[in-house]
């Protein structure tokens, strides 16, 4: 029998976070046992790992080639088991090394993503987006302009003035969800900068779910995106605030190569 675990990845001590099914011992499940599990959790997200440390994601929907609310989820259920440590996952993006160490009592898990990139988003696109989501070009912050940012996913990165406006998300879920599949984004990555740090909220329509409460690879994305513009040094994503289940994602940028994703994961009763 299959054993399924469930967490919360990105959580704010033991609250909030994004749920993640995780199946440790995968070997054996063909695509559509997988993708079923993943239908029946209903979260946005499952990780099935594989002998030889091989990942594989499902949505509710369909399968996705990283997911890094989930690889924190995996390795923190894994270091339970096993122990603290190094992981090697080979993921369908290519491989993301996570490491797992005990912090303040806890066990937090960071993600190194794949060598990322970023390039301009055309002012069609970005205009077709906006009516998606019922916005106008006067919502956008014009000192973080619109890009797609890729980490192991491609994101759509949009900023917006004010936290008021982040907070007021309203979209078609239907158009939205066809634009994305139609440019392979997996979530559009829609972000304030306050005082605090940043603030996300990310659409999913095209895994089946209208929010994501903490997104693992739009953080590795958008540390890329902000890269790009020449930030480096450690930033908070608060995500999840406006669904009732606060997150908090740490981000490491170096000058070159992969960006860090950190973060806590605790386990949910089976119930929840």
């Amino acid at each position: 029998m299959t054993n399924i675990e469930r967490y919360t990845a990105f959580d704010v001590d033991g609250e909030g976070g994004n749920p993640a099914g995780v199946v440790l011992d995968a070997d054996g499940l063909d695509d559509g046992q997988m993708l079923k599990i993943a239908a029946d959790l209903g979260y946005s997200e499952t990780a099935f790992l594989f002998e030889g440390s091989r990942i594989r994601y499902f949505s509710p929907l369909a399968e996705v080639a990283f997911c890094g609310h989930a690889t924190i989820a995996t390795a923190v259920a894994h270091a339970g088991r096993f122990g603290a440590g190094t992981l090697a996952l080979k993921t369908m993006a290519g491989e993301v090394v996570v490491q797992t160490k005990k912090e303040d009592g806890r066990l937090l898990a960071t993600l190194t993503s794949v060598t990322p990139s970023v390039r301009d988003a055309a002012p069609s696109l970005v205009d077709e987006v906006l009516s998606a989501l019922r916005w106008s070009a006067a919502d956008l912050d014009p000192a973080l302009p619109p890009r797609v940012a890729f980490a192991g996913n491609h994101h759509l990165v949009l900023a917006v003035s004010s936290r008021e406006r982040l907070a007021d998300l309203d979209y078609d879920f239907e158009a939205l969800g066809a634009l994305m599949s139609r440019e392979d984004w997996t979530t559009v990555q829609l972000v304030w900068q306050g005082p605090d740090g940043f603030h996300a909220r990310d659409p999913f329509p095209p895994g089946g779910v209208y929010e994501d409460p903490a997104t693992g690879a739009a953080a590795a994305a958008f540390g890329a995106y902000l890269r790009e513009l020449g930030v480096t040094g450690r930033i908070t994503i608060h995500q999840g605030e406006d669904m009732g289940r606060p997150s908090r994602l740490l981000v490491d940028i170096p000058a070159t190569g992969g960006i860090a994703v950190s973060g806590t994961a605790v386990p949910l009763p089976e119930a929840r």
